[in-house]
């Protein structure tokens, strides 16, 4: 299984950057979790998108969806219809624009939800966000890819994460500008996570670019030493 980061920022794009979006190789299979400002360019130098077998949505903020709406021209040229999953949400206006392509087979998926995508087992798991969101687990090849989306703290994360080979964990907050009430975890939440989900090695992602890097993976790794800060055009495996 191969993880290849196209876009690492949020809530929008450093300089020369792309928001969320990632893209999962396994079983001869390749899956896209979210595709916000700036990914549909970076995934076309690594493969046509219309070669993708499915898309995971973890919610519907723009930062994690913009790039669906020039993707719909890239596959109506090739004739293409792709498989989205993500949450329900009626308040989001990408959402209305996708289950209305014909390029697109949207299918709603909650926490506890099981899909198998061809060989790949992916389940939907909990987030805390002020829209309708969810995380992701993949299986596949013997091996565990989690990615939490964006969160907050929930108590059943750890739960959901457990024995994760790598995880892929929103870490927005340095840990003095982190607040329960804000739509995100800390890099020192998301290390904690990380550590108490046993998980072997973690990514904080969703970096904003007003907050200092190295500051995020000096936190982080004070908490879980085996810790990578995001940075897009990295592939990863595991």
């Amino acid at each position: 299984m191969k993880l290849y980061l196209l876009g690492v920022n949020g809530p929008f794009p450093a300089s020369g950057g792309a928001t969320s979006g990632y893209l999962v190789s396994a079983d001869r299979r390749l899956i896209q979790m979210d595709f916000g400002s700036g990914v549909l360019s970076r995934l076309t130098a690594v493969c046509p998108p219309e070669d993708l077998d499915a898309i995971l949505i973890s919610h519907w903020h723009y930062d994690h969806v913009c790039d669906l709406l020039p993707l719909i021209y890239r596959l109506q040229a090739a004739g293409r219809v792709l498989d989205i999953y993500g949450p329900a949400d009626g308040d989001s206006p990408i959402r209305k624009i996708a289950s209305e392509a014909s390029c697109f087979r949207l299918h709603d998926v909650q926490a506890g939800d099981r899909l198998e995508i061809h060989s790949v087992q992916v389940q939907a798991g909990p987030a805390r966000h002020p829209v309708p969101g969810i995380g992701f687990r993949l299986e596949a090849e013997g091996k565990i890819l989690g990615y939490t989306g964006d969160t907050n703290t929930l108590p059943s994360l750890a739960d959901f994460y457990r024995g994760c080979g790598l995880l892929l964990a929103d870490g927005l907050f340095p840990e003095a500008d982190w607040a329960e009430r804000l739509p995100h975890l800390s890099a020192v939440l998301a290390a904690s996570l990380a550590r108490d989900a046993g998980a072997k090695r973690l990514i904080v992602t969703h970096l904003n670019p007003l907050f200092s890097p190295s500051l995020l993976l000096r936190e982080a790794r004070a908490i879980f030493p085996d810790t990578l800060l995001a940075e897009a055009g990295n592939v990863y495996t595991l």
